[in-house]
């Protein structure tokens, strides 16, 4: 019930706030008063509008440039900036068959907002850019450019478009959301795209863009809503669904949180230490080598041992003995002079040469048999070297570190010529004189490092490391310089441009053989890629689907060139860019629209009522066709029935409603085909011809400045089919061929979405709001519906008609 109530709070809001002439000025943005028009514009003239209460002004010739300055660009975009509900008002009265801008919000090709008018080709056009950063054209069959006054309104309302034209209802559409994300150095033009192309020709008043939805209410008062926009009810649905997932994350949180505390009721909680796999309580201490240590809140704290210089009664020696960081006394012998302690072995010669082995025990020197003869050696007798310690030679470099060592913590062992010692590891230091327990050396605390400016010493066991101040980066290992956008890819520079590091920022500058900004380059092509073809280095175009040529200025033909087999009931038709297998004249479509026509099926023009058979004769349907028969004893005239008029048979006419087209009623059938031009006749119909029209005022420049075009030339430009009609361009979307499936995608570098069956590869998708799906916290979400998965900060989830897909979004990296 509450939401109900809500909605009504909304419908008594927006009504009150649109009635009349009461619209918040906040909230409007007249377009005539920002741009201060009057004779400061060329091409402008003020004249009589539709009615005398506000200015209108007179655009004509294509020599002028109505476009906003910079400050008031940015002041009108601003209201506009971000928004997802607003409505462009205008009162027109367009020449006849001009096709023209009213007004345009654009940065270089993307247009955030535009509303265009063709008389060529009777539509009005809504061009914006989706919130997939796509662009999109918005087509409605609707003739303005007659030459009359008209009040046109389009209301954008999230996903929900209304076009009114004259106070009537014309067009209501679900369409993809258009992105307000509008850059800060967007342009606003009026009557014009830019200063060569859209050039709006006639007369405008009371243009204006209202941040509001259903806007046209202050243009057609009478038109006062009841009811919440699409956009008030998407916002309420969402405003719940995240009230839903605060209280279901926090409801998670404080279930944890209790079931947490109910355990630590009783408990004491202790820290320990884990040292080379032995647990250690707290306060509890152990000796680790030539260290003594205590587990002090879950923190090893270690101290070396400090060795008293130990005082030995007569007969005995300092010596270190296994398993003892300090020297203890121990019983010496005297032998050859010099005092060996307990298991210190000598080797002396006799007189005759041979080998005697003692060893120094309980205070004497005892002689050692050897158990096993000596080993013979690889090595020259040259390279044989006699040991003090036994009788066996070893040859010269003898590895006596793998006969076993002495060498315990942070300590290596090196052998030397005749015997080995220890020798502590880099950055650690000696605990004790013969190197078998070593310390490490803290670097950071003894000034032994090498950290330089902008960094901070932290000590790790045998190094130091340097770390860098909070908004530096590194140079090398020991010093930091401020944060380098470039050097880290931290920046917005285009992949064809350079980076230049900058106090307290960066700059960009496109790179030889591209031209820009810097944070947007494209190659130079010198404006040559035609057809939609993208320059992707200097002079080198990359084609679109369905052309070639080294500027992509061919089409190729697909049915000429053998690429397509249609069905026997459709023909294939060559389009710019691409193909389509049509069906032939007495064939529709059944609505599978297979690519290849064989959805074509045979139109029974006699029941149906799409036949020109006079009242005389009877209709007989044919495969693909009738026939107008003449029943049997009859003589019927074979006149023929068109817009309810009786044509005679032979009789030739041309269409009221195109005078490019010729008509014949032929034995009570009608044919139709287009005008024949012939560009040698003088008096050819340069509108129905516009091929045949001579005049250099006739000829129309290429988007890009570089490049003309003759009267009734075509070319293709950023997935839109352009014409120069007698001095005017004019584009409209390019015709795809129909797709009828739930998921479909765009490919790159092509204009016409296929079909795929998975949702997360889909840029579009028939949106079902009764397909929801359910995120990792059971939350239920709307189809369409995205949200930031929960525990990350660069994961977007989009909700597909019941299908969850979850990519890194790249806004945020």
């Amino acid at each position: 019930m509450g939401i109900f109530q809500l909605f009504l709070v909304l419908c008594i809001f927006f009504a009150s706030s649109v009635v009349g002439f009461g619209v918040d000025p906040a909230l409007r943005i007249s377009v005539f008063d920002e741009l201060r028009l009057g004779d400061g514009f060329d091409g402008l003239t003020q004249v009589q509008g539709f009615h005398s209460e506000t200015r209108a002004f007179h655009f004509q010739g294509s020599s002028r440039e109505v476009r906003a300055s910079a400050e008031v660009s940015a002041q009108m975009l601003k209201k506009l900036k971000g928004k997802n509900e607003f409505t462009v008002l205008a009162t027109v009265k367009q020449d006849r068959l001009n096709s023209g801008v009213i007004l345009s919000v654009h940065q270089s090709d993307h247009r955030f907002l535009e509303l265009e008018s063709s008389g060529q080709r009777s539509e009005v056009r809504l061009h914006y850019r989706t919130k997939n950063q796509k662009d999109h054209t918005e087509v409605f069959p609707y003739s303005l450019a007659d030459d009359q006054w008209h009040k046109i309104s389009v209301a954008v309302s999230a996903s929900h478009v209304i076009l009114h034209v004259d106070c009537n209802r014309i067009y209501e559409r679900v369409v993809e959301a258009p992105s307000m994300d509008i850059p800060e150095d967007t342009s606003f033009w009026l009557g014009q795209r830019n200063a060569a192309h859209g050039f709006f020709k006639g007369v405008m008043q009371d243009v204006e863009v209202l941040v509001m939805p259903q806007g046209y209410i202050s243009q057609c008062p009478d038109l006062n809503r009841t009811c919440p926009t699409c956009n008030d009810f998407h916002g309420l649905v969402q405003k719940i669904m995240e009230l839903q997932d605060i209280l279901a994350k926090t409801s998670s949180k404080l279930s944890r949180a209790e079931e947490k505390m109910n355990g630590l009721d009783g408990c004491y909680c202790e820290r320990t230490c884990s040292v080379k796999g032995v647990i250690y309580r707290e306060d509890e201490g152990w000796t680790d080598g030539c260290k003594n240590c205590t587990c002090t809140n879950g923190t090893v704290h270690c101290e070396a041992i400090s060795c008293p210089p130990p005082q030995c009664p007569a007969g005995t020696a300092p010596a270190y003995i296994k398993g003892a960081c300090c020297k203890e006394c121990q019983p010496v012998c005297l032998f050859g002079g010099r005092e060996l302690v307990e298991g210190d072995q000598r080797a002396v010669r006799d007189s005759s040469g041979r080998c005697l082995l003692f060893e120094c025990r309980d205070r004497s020197m005892h002689r050692v048999v050897p158990s096993e003869p000596c080993p013979e050696l690889s090595c020259p007798e040259s390279e044989q070297i006699a040991l003090s310690n036994r009788c066996c030679k070893v040859c010269r470099g003898h590895d006596f570190c793998s006969e076993g060592h002495g060498c315990l913590e942070h300590s290596d062992c090196v052998n030397l010529e005749a015997g080995d010692c220890c020798v502590c590891k880099d950055g650690f230091r000696p605990l004790r004189d013969d190197n078998a327990y070593c310390d490490d050396i803290d670097e950071c605390a003894e000034g032994k490092h090498y950290c330089r400016e902008n960094t901070m010493c932290v000590n790790t066991p045998g190094s130091f490391m340097c770390i860098c101040h909070t908004g530096y980066i590194r140079i090398d290992d020991y010093s930091c310089t401020e944060h380098d956008e470039c050097l880290s890819g931290l920046h917005n520079c285009d992949e064809n441009a350079l980076c230049f590091n900058m106090v307290g920022g960066h700059s960009c500058s496109c790179k030889p053989g591209y031209t820009g900004n810097g944070t947007v380059c494209k190659a130079m092509c010198d404006g040559l890629c035609q057809n939609g073809g993208t320059c992707v280095s200097p002079n080198k175009c990359v084609c679109q689907q369905g052309f070639t040529g080294s500027r992509c200025e061919t089409d190729i033909d697909e049915c000429a060139d053998g690429f397509v087999e249609c069905d026997s009931k459709s023909t294939c038709v060559n389009l710019p860019g691409w193909y389509h297998c049509e069906c032939r004249d007495g064939y529709h479509d059944n609505g599978l629209f297979s690519a290849n026509g064989e959805s074509c099926v045979d139109i029974n023009e006699c029941k149906t009522g799409r036949n020109t058979c006079a009242n005389d004769t009877v209709c007989f349907n044919l495969e693909g066709g009738y026939d107008c028969r003449c029943p049997h004893g009859h003589n019927c005239t074979g006149d023929c029935i068109h817009d309810n008029k009786v044509k005679h048979s032979g009789q030739i006419w041309v269409l009221d409603n195109d005078r490019c087209s010729v008509c014949s009623c032929q034995a009570g059938q009608v044919m139709c085909r287009r005008m024949v031009c012939d560009c040698d006749n003088p008096n050819a119909d340069l509108f129905c011809c516009p091929e045949c029209d001579p005049r250099l005022s006739s000829q129309c420049l290429h988007q890009n400045g570089l490049l003309t075009y003759g009267s009734g030339d075509t070319w293709v430009e950023n997935c839109q089919q352009c014409q120069c009609l007698q001095g005017q361009v004019d584009c409209w979307p390019l015709p795809c061929p129909p797709v009828d499936c739930e998921f479909t995608v765009v490919p790159e570098g092509e204009c016409c979405p296929r079909c795929v069956t998975d949702p997360c590869q889909a840029d579009t998708i028939r949106n079902d709001i009764t397909k929801t799906c359910t995120d990792e916290h059971n939350i239920s979400r709307f189809s369409g519906s995205s949200w930031i998965k929960h525990g990350t900060e660069c994961t977007l989830c989009q909700c597909k008609n019941g299908h969850i897909c979850c990519s890194v979004d790249p806004m945020c990296l």
